[in-house]
């Protein structure tokens, strides 16, 4: 049990991950972090995403960020004696995660219908890459794939080509959405005392957050275009370098914004009277034109005069940082967990329960807990 788990929302619930890379370990990793007991089925070798880098002490920073507080049990579930150890743990089991190849648990006995009616209390989660019953069901799904295929690379980036969102965001959208019905499921389950069988795919998680923009695209007849550090539809809202090389992005969303900004900041209160600045709808049209307006301004100060210029107008804005701004940010809170490697300072989770974060179990070793899980569950598997 994980540090202080006695004291969280899900102490006493287990969980049993057959699970790898990013989606389904984001969604057992908070689910770790809110106190439920997570064992993680790895293969000898270690799920894949302990290797895609080094940069944690040696250790790799997704395996680290997404690992926390769990249990590595090695085990082959093609094996005869480690299949009824498995079997053994999900009797006692309350969530069953699992993002294997399209087929490959329910051919090792492990498919969440047939778990679902053994155990008819538990929550199994079936997390894939298109989801099921289609031409693309049985396709290989990783996250640049799948944010190439939902239409987000086509809205991502600059006009002169699709670009690739930075993090892991179709992964990252999939095991928030598992996380959140797992959580429904539970307190579905305390009422009714029955679990239930969950399906989440990257597909699905991206194409949800594409709403905007398909329905644009389906009611205008033509797709939000790619303006890089800019708003297709709002202007101002864009990034402009200061004299000494910052660069800040602004956003206007409001006329009153616009009139004070243009008051305040451009020293100019009568540009939203002339044609192409007078309303949003305008400016969009005339982006070129008020963009040159705002940039003339922010290249004649220095990064702090900006800042103080802006905060005078009342004007929403933020700098573009790097990844090293972010280490140093004002905003940033960060927790340790210890690893296999020594203590590492990740970023802390989003929400705050009664003003506090939560205290992360560590990052376990290969196989770390194989000895006693086995030990524990030794007389139900034989």
């Amino acid at each position: 049990m994980t540090p202080h788990a006695q004291d969280k929302p899900l102490s006493g619930l287990l969980v049993v991950a057959l699970e790898q890379a990013v989606a389904a370990p984001y969604c057992s990793s908070r689910l770790a972090d809110a106190g439920a007991r997570v064992i993680k089925i790895e293969r000898p070798e270690g799920d894949f995403a302990r290797g895609y880098d080094a940069s944690v002490n040696g250790l790799a920073s997704y395996f680290v960020w997404l690992n926390r507080g769990k249990e590595s049990l090695v085990a082959d579930i093609k094996d005869p004696d480690d299949a009824r150890l498995l079997h053994a743990i999900l009797e006692r089991a309350d969530v069953f995660i699992q993002n294997l190849a399209p087929g490959a648990a329910a051919r090792a006995g492990f498919g969440s219908e047939a778990l679902r009616e053994r155990h008819p209390r538990l929550v199994t989660v079936d997390v894939t890459g298109y989801g099921r019953g289609h031409s693309y069901a049985e396709m290989k799904a990783y996250d640049l794939l799948v944010q190439a295929e939902s239409g987000l690379a086509a809205i991502t980036g600059h006009p002169a080509g699709p670009g690739r969102v930075g993090v892991s965001v179709c992964d990252i959208a999939c095991g928030m959405a598992a996380h959140a019905a797992v959580l429904e499921a539970l307190i579905a389950r305390g009422i009714t005392g029955r679990g239930a069988r969950l399906e989440v795919s990257l597909f699905d998680g991206m194409a949800d957050w594409m709403n905007v923009p398909l329905l644009y695209t389906e009611g205008t007849g033509r797709a939000p275009e790619r303006v890089g550090l800019a708003h297709p539809s709002i202007c101002p809202y864009g990034a402009f370098p200061t004299a000494d090389g910052a660069l800040v992005l602004i956003s206007i969303q409001n006329e009153r914004e616009w009139r004070r900004f243009c008051a305040e900041f451009l020293g100019d209160p009568d540009l939203p009277s002339r044609e192409g600045f007078e309303s949003n709808n305008a400016r969009v049209a005339n982006r070129p034109a008020v963009d040159a307006v705002v940039a003339a301004v922010f290249a004649r100060l220095d990064r702090a005069a900006a800042a103080d210029r802006l905060r005078a107008a009342g004007t929403a804005y933020g700098f573009v940082n790097g990844a090293a701004d972010l280490s140093s940010h004002p905003a940033l809170r960060r927790v340790s967990v210890e690893t296999p490697a020594g203590t590492a300072s990740i970023v802390a989770p989003p929400a705050l329960r009664d003003g506090q974060a939560p205290v992360l179990g560590p990052v376990p070793a290969i196989g770390e807990h194989s000895e006693t899980i086995r030990r524990e569950f030794a007389t139900r598997a034989a």
